[in-house]
């Protein structure tokens, strides 16, 4: 490969506590948490608008918000679900608290939110590097319409989802145990639904706990024709509401791919866009709830389950996951199904939690990066922890504990290892976050 040498001047645009790279459902909540913590806080988000997977990737529903009755994630998390109802775009659902939404105002709400939190939005921002001294990250770079910017801070928070900020500043990462990757899937929305039917209405509600929510008599029908029908690969599928009349979401194509490749992440967008029209002939064909239907919409960016973890302090295993370990540190919790969807073919592994998991704080950190916290997607934890913490509600409730810890190292000077943990969790707590008392030993 031929190398190009290229260097350009670049301006420091802004001087911050926190800066917070990705808006998605974990960063925007991060970026909220530490703006209400007293941080002068920066959200850095690729595209004109936040929500991240729900609203660029379609992905629905917000799940798991309630387990066995009991609340599991709460604090700014559940604020935006409660606000989002009442503004007549979220939809929750009892008992899992799983929230259906309308992703237009779903990007609105979030907007107003970050806003009211006096948070500085950087959108239509790509991140594409940093400046960093010996493991603490100075500054990051942006490129933008101006050209390539700098922003500062005394911390930053990676929501980016692929641990983008925390592989250009050399963090290491998870091993590849974690290959093959889960596969990708192009979120679509199909309108002219006949919704009224009992499959239908049982299908887009996802409110049954310990139930795999995938359409099983559309599935059973789809495999058993798979050859003559001419279908590719696909999962579930899984239909969720959005609020409006006919109209539903459709989880069901998938293919593996590398994300973290823009020559792979290329490739897959153009071959689930393909899926897409192929699957929405298919139901329209042969499912009378589907003949008047048609795609209205395709996500923006193709979901993506998985791709770089960090190894942090403390890598979460799935033992202690589903064991329900409480961590002396925990400062969230996880309650989805593991939720292991195979790299090629229709198979997905679902380990049902018998009691909601906790999550530690030292999952957010690695040892000698003195200034960077992660949240969602980027977290420490094995594969098995991760199918279940992969999800919104998880990565919401590691973003608000991101953020709050994030403001308290910004305003005392201290590295993100050394704040002070019990006063961490009592700001959690004020915010609403559900984290019992602790009563087990240490962890090894």
């Amino acid at each position: 490969m031929r190398i190009i040498k290229y260097e350009t001047p670049v301006p420091v645009t802004g001087s911050y506590d926190v800066v917070v790279c990705g808006g998605g459902p974990a960063g925007f909540i991060a970026a909220i948490s530490a703006a209400r913590s007293g941080a002068r806080t920066a959200l850095v988000e690729q595209y004109g608008f936040l929500g991240g997977m729900a609203t660029a990737g379609l992905v629905a529903p917000l799940s798991v918000f309630t387990y066995n009755g009991e609340k599991v994630i709460g604090g700014i998390p559940w604020e935006f679900c409660e606000r989002l109802q009442a503004m007549g775009g979220g939809l929750i659902e009892n008992p899992l608290g799983n929230v259906a939404f309308e992703p237009e105002l779903y990007k609105l709400c979030c907007q107003r939110m970050v806003l009211e939190a006096g948070v500085e939005l950087y959108m239509h921002s790509y991140l594409c590097g940093c400046e960093c001294q010996g493991g603490r990250i100075e500054a990051i770079f942006i490129d933008n319409k101006n050209g390539t910017e700098a922003l500062e801070a005394k911390v930053f928070i990676d929501c980016t989802g692929d641990a983008d900020l925390a592989h250009f500043a050399s963090v290491p990462m998870q091993s590849g145990e974690g290959r093959p990757l889960q596969p990708m899937s192009s979120y679509f929305v199909l309108s002219g639904v006949d919704t009224s039917t009992p499959r239908l209405q049982q299908a887009m509600h996802h409110n049954r706990q310990g139930v795999n929510c995938q359409c099983e008599e559309i599935r059973s029908e789809l495999l058993a024709h798979r050859e003559e029908w001419g279908i590719p690969e696909f999962g579930g599928p899984w239909f969720c509401t959005t609020l409006q009349p006919g109209v539903v979401t459709v989880n069901m194509t998938r293919t593996a791919a590398d994300a973290t490749s823009a020559a792979d992440l290329t490739r897959a967008e153009c071959e689930l866009r393909e899926q897409v029209f192929k699957m929405e002939g298919v139901l329209k064909a042969h499912f009378p709830e589907f003949s008047n239907s048609y795609v209205s919409a395709v996500a923006v960016h193709a979901g993506i389950r998985e791709t770089r973890r960090i190894l942090g302090e403390h890598t979460i295993t799935g033992e202690e996951y589903v064991s329900a370990f409480r961590y002396p540190d925990s400062i969230s919790r996880g309650a989805h199904p593991i939720d292991i969807h195979v790299a090629n073919g229709p198979a997905q592994n679902v380990t049902f939690l018998k009691t909601p998991a906790y999550v530690p704080y030292r999952a957010l950190y690695a040892p000698g990066f003195p200034n960077l916290l992660v949240a969602g997607r980027c977290l420490s934890a094995d594969k098995t922890a991760f199918a279940s913490l992969r999800v919104q509600a998880s990565c919401m409730g590691t973003g608000q504990a991101a953020g709050a810890a994030a403001a308290m190292a910004a305003a005392q000077d201290l590295p993100v290892d050394g704040i002070d943990l019990p006063a961490l969790i009592d700001r959690l707590r004020d915010f609403g976050a559900i984290i019992p008392r602790f009563s087990q030993p240490p962890t090894p």
